[in-house]
């Protein structure tokens, strides 16, 4: 695998309890995105890495979010363009030479051993010192120091014996001869405006943003882990850097103006009062970074205008920035402010703040009634009466004035080919008034059972549609946001979910049971159930569950159809990219036959929330039922959202997803607790590999080793997985 290090060279936790059986937590770690550059690692080098040289950007500079303008960092070794520089770690400390690729020398002095048989007495010669350049290799440039070296062996000579010489060789001596290359590429993408990504885009957590898209700031990086995980404490997050922006021609009466919209919370955690989002500018000659403006933290509100004027001589130069950044909570997706529509811009004025842009404010949701997905072959032998009667369509008219009645359209493609297309009526979209009413977002719900239906001849057992809506708008405004954008998937699974959680879900209380449940088209044998768990306030990586499938009793869960056996308990697993599910699949590959109208879900053993990702924008409460006293009770959610518990059907996609019988493995680890090495033992015949995860989730490495090495890992809990079982075990590091 490639590794990357990006360079740019440029001169309170919160607990939510909506009643006293089920709660709701903000979500303290997820996997958002996964590595895509891997920086390099303690001890490591920085060989194969790339530094990046930006290229620079014209005005007027506009984002609003609706597509990706973060640049990416994707430069090859063989792309033309990119060069390169090798560094050597031992060079010769007269002619900067570097040292042959066999040399090897170490720190502590080395000696001659004599030993005379006579005397029954022994003496030490040291060997002399070579003076070697020494070069760090995990940072570039490389920085090179003196130091004097021995030979890595020692000699014991005994006299009045005619026996050659032993040479004691010094086992893994810590210098030798290593070399890293550095490579470097320019960046020329004019359509990228963004150094960096350690906010969040997305299209979720703005709560009626005036345009499709936002950018959100939190606790969590650029890879979704914390910036402090477990922590309590407090500091500047996470921030996005423009590219250099060329401000030389301009000055002051040119009415440079720069202007956004930001809000408080969203979809999200509530800021408090003393976190803040920052602006800041940067002054190419004097090298800072210079404050600018900030806003305090509060609750969700509609989107507000920033509006600043540049006038300072500073910034009016070739390489001129600016930068959003966030002062929160620090131990994951908290405190949240969400930003839009980001204008900087000449001959403007300070009563310019307005956005005349008529613009879908949301992806378009399932064309199916009810479900986000369903298996293939259920929707092609039950295809009738299936698509959404209630397909929703939201808008704004950002206009300070009533106007733009348009006509709009929902097009279904499939391999980019128009499959059919849904007119909608001006006034349905604008719920029967003439024009849009001044800044007002307009939700309307579309009838599409009489239209096209998805069409069922499409080969494959795993299909997507692509979903487009439009409505150019009358007046100027923004052409990209006069169209939206929403995918179908059908594959073996049924949902509710969205895809993206914004929420840790489950009941409390030991023995508590969660079950969601699910109408399917046909009755069906169900393999297994696919779930994203999402770690919050409490880690319970490490807690138990049993899988359980229930009938369905008069619309609650009935008669327990399948249950896990009591020795083969589950724990909760974290994917490792952005809203990953884990596939549960049942014991021994069985089959649970289901009516129509079934549940899945779990007994969990102990009393803590085991945290399954909750989807706050659709909302499926009615499906969701818990019960604290064994099965004899059940209580319907009264929390708003959907659960991310999806069941899997048999279908021949079972081979495809390795549906396998799990592999019974004897497995002991050993010592442990550990110092930072431990082994594992178990047949090795049918040992296929593991991976080692912090308690947290963070995946610390992955190998078909039987002896781990954890001694660059911090002390404390890690669990154990193997592949291809179910099998997990703990390891203490001390």
């Amino acid at each position: 695998m490639k590794s990357f290090l990006v360079q740019l060279v440029l001169i309170n936790t919160i607990f939510v309890s909506y009643g006293q059986q089920e709660s709701i937590g903000p979500i303290t770690y997820d996997v958002l995105r996964d590595r895509s550059m891997e920086q390099v690692k303690s001890g490591a080098t920085f060989d194969s890495t790339f530094i990046y040289f930006s290229d620079t950007l014209d005005l007027p500079f506009f984002d609003e979010f609706s597509r990706d303008h973060f640049q990416k960092y994707t430069a090859d070794f063989s792309d033309p363009g990119v060069t390169s520089d090798t560094k050597y770690r031992l060079l010769n400390n007269t002619t900067l030479v570097p040292l042959a690729s066999n040399s090897a020398y170490t720190g502590q002095v080395t000696f001659r051993r004599v030993y005379d048989i006579a005397t029954q007495t022994y003496s030490d010669q040291p060997f002399a010192s070579t003076p070697v350049l020494v070069g760090d290799l995990s940072t570039y440039p490389v920085s090179y120091a003196t130091a004097d070296l021995y030979p890595p062996y020692y000699i014991y000579d005994t006299l009045g014996q005619p026996d050659v010489s032993d040479t004691i060789w010094i086992l893994g001596p810590e210098y030798y001869q290593d070399s890293a290359t550095q490579f470097f590429a320019t960046l020329n993408d004019p359509n990228a405006y963004w150094l960096d990504d350690y906010a969040y885009h997305n299209y979720r957590y703005g709560f009626e943003p005036i345009t499709l898209g936002v950018v959100t700031f939190d606790g969590l990086d650029e890879n979704g882990y914390p910036y402090s995980i477990g922590s309590t404490s407090t500091n500047y997050a996470d921030r996005l850097t423009s590219k250099p922006l060329d401000l030389s021609p301009y000055d002051a009466g040119d009415s440079v103006y720069f202007s956004f919209l930001y809000q408080r919370q969203g979809f999200g955690d509530v800021p408090e009062i003393s976190d803040s989002l920052i602006l800041e500018f940067y002054a190419k000659d004097l090298d800072e970074w210079i404050w600018i403006w900030s806003a305090n933290g509060g609750p969700v509100d509609d989107f507000e205008v920033g509006h600043v004027r540049i006038s300072n001589a500073d910034f009016f130069k070739r390489g001129f920035q600016f930068r959003f950044k966030n002062y929160g909570a620090l131990s994951g997706s908290l405190d949240h402010f969400n930003l839009d529509y980001v204008h900087l811009r000449t001959f403007s004025g300070f009563q310019d703040t307005l956005f005349k842009d008529f613009a879908f404010v949301y992806p378009v949701g399932s064309l199916l009634k009810e479900y986000t997905s369903v298996p293939w072959d259920h929707f092609k032998n039950n295809s009738s009466g299936k698509m959404n009667d209630q397909a929703e369509l939201v808008v704004r008219n950002n206009s300070n004035v009533d106007e733009n009645n348009q006509d709009a359209k929902i097009e279904i493609l499939y391999n980019a080919v128009s499959e059919g297309v849904y007119s909608i009526p001006s006034t349905d979209m604008s719920n029967g008034n003439i024009n849009y009413v001044a800044r007002t977002t307009y939700y309307s719900y579309h009838d599409l059972s009489g239209g096209y239906v998805y069409d069922v001849t499409k080969p494959g057992d795993h299909v997507k549609f692509d979903i487009v809506a439009t409505a150019a708008a009358q007046f100027p405004n923004y052409p990209e946001n006069d169209s939206t954008f929403g995918v179908q998937y059908f594959s073996n699974y049924y949902s509710y979910d969205d895809g993206s959680a914004e929420a840790a879900y489950g009941p409390t209380g030991a023995q508590s049971r969660l079950a969601i449940q699910y109408e399917a088209y046909e009755a069906d044998s169900v393999i297994g159930v696919m779930m994203h768990f999402v770690p919050s306030v409490n880690d319970v990586s490490n807690k138990l569950f049993l899988l359980t499938v229930w009938s369905d009793n008069n619309g609650e869960p009935g008669s327990v159809l399948y249950e896990d056996e009591a020795f083969f308990p589950r724990q909760p697993q974290y994917g490792n990219q952005l809203n990953q599910f884990v596939s549960y699949y049942f014991k021994d590959t069985t089959k649970v036959a289901v009516g129509q109208k079934f549940y899945v879900g779990w007994r969990q053993f102990d009393s803590e929330r085991l945290n399954i990702g909750l989807d706050r924008n659709l909302d499926n409460s009615q499906h969701t039922f818990y019960s604290i006293d064994n099965g004899v009770n059940w209580f319907s959610s009264s929390i708003a959202g959907s659960v991310m518990i999806r069941p899997i059907f048999s279908t021949s996609l079972d081979d495809e997803l390795s549906v396998e019988e799990e592999l019974e493995l004897n497995v002991t680890i050993y010592p442990n607790p550990s110092a930072g090495i431990f082994n594992i033992s178990c047949d090795q015949s049918i040992y296929t590999g593991c991976e080692v995860v912090s308690v947290e989730g963070k995946k610390v490495l992955s190998t078909e080793n039987l002896r781990i090495d954890l001694n660059d890992q911090p002390k404390g809990v890690y669990l154990v997985r193997f592949n291809n079982s179910s099998v997990i075990k703990r390891i203490v590091l001390q």
